[in-house]
């Protein structure tokens, strides 16, 4: 009611050669107030431990240091952009501001002003270089997320994705400083192949089993019905009879719906393939042109930040089996695709 007599009154107060002595002035809205925001990314990862532990004859030296090489743009703690989301704590918790930095570096401070007011604030890095994910239904603090993209085969993310939220209350008039952690929130897995006199003419691997989205809001990701395949890349070790796949994708569940959870040593382990949480899918291909699909059911989950090595070794079939207990395997020999998920051999 006050805007509508307000707007009468300038209304009244604009006709030519009026006496304006006594209209109101226009109103302004609310100074905001400047304040410092320091963003870094927090790098929590066991890369250095998995690669020290599962890669440990003189042939596996070469193997981890080009995985090592080809994740470095992934397990990094240099951003290269950085969106900077402010919500209301109200009502929709709409969004109020949203900016945009080339932040270049694994630290930043920015000065931004906003009205004095209670904020959701919600940062996240690198999805302009990553174009297999993107940040989705944003206008809403509670809808705000990561997407990957829709597909039955998908590719492996090319960059380490970071996110934050951060609960801040803007003063008026007071000097603030408010620092934000960015964390990973997504992972790699890589398959390391002993092919020596297997006589295996081609080798193709993908993953499956993980998220397809964040809800950044809560840190809660998404999980389909029907896990999308995702391509891995075959990684140039130099290492003789040996092949090295990676795949880079968002995490997998911690543990399956439908399981009950029996506090063990690892609480997550799951004993059967049917309960497996992941998997690595590989198609060999033979001499005589037929193909072998071995399925590995990785037991224990691939959380963010994480990086997962599982050795394998194939036999003259072109089954792919790994000596590790937590994984078991799944062999179809003269395979088809009919069936089955896209694996482009």
């Amino acid at each position: 009611m006050i805007w509508v007599l307000l707007l009468l009154l300038l209304t009244a107060c604009s006709t030519i050669d009026d006496d304006l002595s006594n209209c109101p002035a226009v109103p302004t809205p609310p100074a905001g107030t400047t304040f410092t925001v320091g963003y870094d990314l927090t790098l929590v990862t066991n890369l250095t431990t998995e690669l020290s532990t599962e890669l440990t004859t003189v042939t596996d030296v070469n193997v981890a240091s080009a995985l090592r090489s080809h994740l470095s743009s992934v397990f990094t703690d240099y951003a290269h952009d950085v969106n900077l989301s402010f919500y209301d704590t109200e009502g929709d918790s709409v969004l109020l501001q949203q900016d945009r930095h080339e932040m270049e570096a694994n630290q930043a401070s920015y000065s931004l002003n906003l009205p004095m007011r209670h904020y959701m604030h919600i940062a996240v890095a690198n999805i302009d270089i990553d174009p297999t994910v993107s940040l989705a239904s944003d206008r809403y603090c509670h809808t705000s997320s990561l997407q990957q993209a829709a597909a039955d085969t998908v590719p492996s993310h090319v960059t380490g994705i970071f996110t934050a939220r951060m609960p801040m209350e803007v003063l008026e008039g007071v000097d603030q400083q408010f620092n934000v952690h960015l964390y990973m929130a997504n992972c790699a897995a890589a398959l390391v192949v002993d092919t020596l006199g297997s006589g295996i003419r081609e080798l193709k691997v993908f993953t499956t089993g993980f998220a397809t989205g964040m809800n950044i809001a809560d840190s809660v990701y998404v999980y389909p019905t029907r896990s999308p395949i995702v391509r891995t890349t075959l990684v140039d070790s130099e290492a003789p009879g040996t092949m090295t796949f990676s795949s880079v994708s968002f995490p997998s569940r911690d543990f399956r719906p439908s399981r009950t959870v029996i506090e063990t040593t690892d609480p997550f382990e799951a004993a059967t393939a049917a309960e497996s949480l992941w998997e690595f899918r590989v198609y060999a291909k033979l001499a005589d042109g037929s193909t072998t699909e071995s399925v590995l059911h990785i037991a224990t989950p691939l959380r963010a930040g994480q990086m997962r090595v599982v050795k394998a070794r194939t036999s003259d079939d072109g089954a792919v089996r790994s000596t590790d207990p937590q994984v078991s395997v799944s062999i179809t020999t003269q395979w088809s695709e009919g069936g089955h998920y896209e694996s482009e051999l």
